[in-house]
């Protein structure tokens, strides 16, 4: 049997491997026409900014590695220009001889990949508009760092590549200003946590414009849509990606909605013998079933496995994706699973929304707090998504609630986890713990909680609103919800008579807790319609400033 893969990175690799480990006898061919191949994409911000000296670290494997380990022949400098499946060959070109030849094959993998979406702008060739998409390009844009010395630079989009490079071009002194085509920043966050974000990085002096896009490249600086001129030495084009299916489109294979490669749980094409894999092909949400676009290198890996297994008689099967993400942003880490807000609502799904802030482990161990969004399914109560905002500990939130979300988890079966406790690690209720009672206790025990901006449109509709703030008088005096009135906690059952119990209550406190408390006060008292700020004060204000700028 022979084996030919298309693509060299992280699917193709991957898929080859797999391959071999099931037949040794079988020949295998990749054919690359890049000159690096099997290295981390995600690692090539970090080259830029210094973190990791030698790009080797990053390239491990060459075409000797693979020949050495695996017997498997990797050839890099050749494209492969057409698949003829009725005669099983592909055309493949020597890009350093122009030599064109055929290969045949019983069985094919592509694993074309994605590439950089480039937008028609004037300038977009200029020598310092970057694209980061693989080794070279990384070699490139550090080469002008360290010859030319920018010191100013824009960046386009803030998505993973985005944020991760406004970091490192932060670390070697260039000053950036970020430009977002969208109202908020960063797509895997909802309008709140971006928000919440947003503020954090203003507050390190960061310059966002949003709401724009760059119309003219020049030497020393770029023009925005409004004629806005921002001072740039560098541009770097975060601009999202492209499946790379030219190849595939040729040779009849079928696209999916996504307008990348459709195949089935097994990574088969519509065409006998030929499978896709990585970020050229559409895979599907764990959660609602329907097809999905997203390039990520752990997807790349797994389905890359599944397309080798397969191809040599295996029966492993792709079981979908919740775009699982994070990343590193100076000190702080963000990360999300499953569903936004956003698209749950447009799935139909009756939602609970909870924000939970809590330090990652006690005060005394130099605990940081992280902000928590979860969003819950109101009538099967299972957790739908999970996006956080923190410091410390966050990884390993984001994974337990992505477990959570594939295996269906409700709400109250949260505080039920037997996580691993020590004061180094965490507190004795996990942050995660008690995302599961905030959402089980407005699910089923009657402590309905508000989200900020449900608050507002609840003020704005109806006038007989009455938002107590339950934080002692000098938080208050620094900062409050509008109009709300200051009732400390403490002195609460003597002046909640004066309130009447056909109204509505807010309660809220720094961060929900002591709002809880008042809450559980006005209830137990006989109000009927209470409910408690979700993510309290803190959340509100950080958000606020944002989304009401």
């Amino acid at each position: 049997m022979r084996l030919i893969v298309i693509g060299a990175v992280a699917a193709g690799t991957s898929a080859a491997a797999k391959a071999r480990r099931n037949d040794d006898n079988a020949e295998i061919v990749i054919y690359e026409k890049d000159k690096d191949i099997s290295y981390s994409g995600c690692g090539l911000p970090y080259y830029i900014g210094k973190e990791i000296e030698d790009i080797g670290e990053l390239t491990p494997r060459d075409s000797a590695f693979f020949k050495k380990k695996y017997n498997i022949d990797v050839y890099t400098g050749y494209e492969v220009l057409n698949i003829n499946s009725d005669s099983k060959e592909v055309e493949v070109k020597n890009l350093n001889t122009n030599e064109v030849f055929k290969d045949s094959y019983d069985k094919l993998i592509i694993a074309t990949g994605a590439s950089p979406f480039v937008p028609q702008i004037e300038g977009i060739d200029n020598s310092n508009v970057f694209f980061l998409r693989n080794v070279q390009s990384a070699r490139n844009i550090k080469e002008f760092i360290d010859n030319k010395k920018p010191k100013h630079a824009v960046i386009a989009g803030t998505g993973f590549i985005g944020f991760e490079m406004l970091e490192n071009l932060m670390s070697d002194g260039v000053n950036v200003t970020i430009v977002e085509m969208q109202n908020k920043i960063t797509s895997n966050l909802d309008e709140d946590m971006a928000a919440f974000l947003e503020n954090a990085l203003k507050k390190k002096n960061i310059n966002i414009i949003k709401n724009s896009t760059i119309v003219k490249f020049d030497d020393k600086s770029v023009t925005l849509k409004d004629n806005t001129v921002l001072k740039s030495d560098m541009v770097i084009m975060a601009t999202g990606v492209r499946p790379n299916t030219e190849l595939a489109r040729e040779a009849g294979i079928e696209f999916g909605v996504t307008k990348a490669i459709k195949v089935n749980n097994k990574m088969e094409t519509n065409i006998t013998d030929i499978y896709a894999c990585g970020d050229c092909i559409e895979t599907f949400s764990t959660i609602t079933g329907k097809p999905v676009y997203r390039p990520l290198g752990s997807t790349a890996n797994k389905t890359g496995r599944i397309a080798g297994d397969n191809s040599t008689g295996g029966k492993l099967e792709y079981r979908g994706n919740l775009s699982t993400g994070i990343f590193k942003l100076f000190d702080m880490t963000i990360a999300n699973t499953g569903l936004s807000e956003k698209e749950a609502l447009e799935e139909g799904y009756e939602i609970q929304v909870c924000h939970n802030i809590k330090p990652d482990k006690p005060s005394y161990f130099h605990g940081k707090e992280m902000v928590i969004k979860a969003i819950a399914d109101k009538n099967t109560e299972k957790i739908l998504g999970v996006q956080i905002i923190g410091y410390e500990g966050v990884d390993k939130r984001i994974d337990v609630f992505a477990t959570l979300i594939t295996y269906g988890a409700k709400a109250d079966e949260l505080f039920h986890l037997d996580l691993a406790y020590a004061p180094p690690f965490s507190t004795t209720k996990d942050p995660v713990h008690y995302t599961g009672m905030i959402l089980d206790n407005a699910l089923n025990n009657n402590r309905p909680i508000i989200t900020s901006e449900e608050l507002r449109e609840l003020v704005a509709k109806n006038g007989k609103v009455h938002v107590v703030d339950a934080r002692v008088s000098k938080q208050y005096d620094e900062g409050h919800v509008d109009n709300a009135l200051n009732v400390p906690h403490s002195k609460l059952r003597e002046a909640m008579e004066t309130l009447d119990k056909d109204s509505i209550v807010v309660t809220y406190c720094n961060k929900g807790v002591t709002g809880n408390a008042a809450q559980n006060i006005f209830i137990t008292h006989g109000y009927k319609r209470v409910y408690n700020l979700s993510g309290g004060h803190k959340f509100y204000k950080e958000s606020d400033r944002i989304l009401n700028s």
